[in-house]
């Protein structure tokens, strides 16, 4: 676990990251990873606080630590991807877009992006002005938009309404690939989207996880879309 700056530590678990960030009051692990490691025993040591969980989604590269905990924050558009699709357990406290969830002399706000998942989210950290977590906004990255549940046009909402928030924060730090990332990417992610289902990129056929898919580089990053 490294320290990203006062009060708040990262892991890197096989390319995807869990954050750990404490207040006055108490912790929270933002996701679990991809390896099923003892996400306890990490915060332990590093802060004796109580600790919650949130997920920001539940693709099973976030999720693979759950089982350590018995309840979790998550948007409840998230279960039709947690229970059906990764048969996750535990019992799911709902935030939505605004929640304010406060540490102690700490305040988070839930941002809710869709189109990756119906329930993706990322953590606005009021104080020291930055997004936290999720995997809408990447650079140099794979941003995964084929499968169940995953929607393009969504993803564009979503980003439009993260955009008109922009006075609130200054830096992103993603769940993959590069980070922090500044906010000047969204508009960039926003106009890639668009220019994909315009049909304005050229895709090319690529293989992941035993499926063909079709890949748009979009130049900061590449959409994996369904074949047509």
């Amino acid at each position: 676990m490294k320290v990203l700056f006062e009060n708040t530590w990262v892991i890197d678990d096989g390319g995807v990251r869990i954050f750990v960030l404490a207040g006055d009051d108490e912790a929270l692990v933002i996701d679990t990873g991809i390896s099923g490691l003892d996400i306890p025993e990490l915060v332990r040591g590093v802060t004796d606080l109580p600790f919650k969980l949130l997920n920001t989604h539940a693709d099973m590269d976030h999720i693979a630590g759950n089982k350590a905990f018995s309840r979790m924050y998550m948007h409840p558009s998230e279960a039709c991807v947690y229970h059906v699709l990764n048969h996750g357990a535990g019992e799911i406290m709902p935030v939505y877009d605004g929640t304010l969830l406060d540490l102690g002399n700490r305040p988070l706000k839930i941002m809710h992006v869709p189109g990756h998942t119906p329930g993706s989210i990322t953590v606005l950290d009021v104080k020291n002005r930055c997004l936290i977590g999720g995997d809408p906004i990447q650079a140099g990255g794979d941003i995964y938009m084929f499968g169940p549940y995953r929607d393009m046009e969504a993803y564009v909402l979503g980003l439009t309404h993260l955009l008109e928030q922009e006075a609130s924060f200054d830096c992103i730090y993603p769940s993959h690939a590069g980070m922090p990332v500044d906010k000047s990417l969204i508009p960039d992610l926003i106009r890639g989207a668009r220019d994909v289902m315009d049909g304005k990129i050229a895709g090319i056929k690529k293989e992941m996880h035993g499926r063909t898919v079709m890949s748009y580089d979009i130049g900061i990053d590449r959409f994996l879309c369904d074949m047509d």
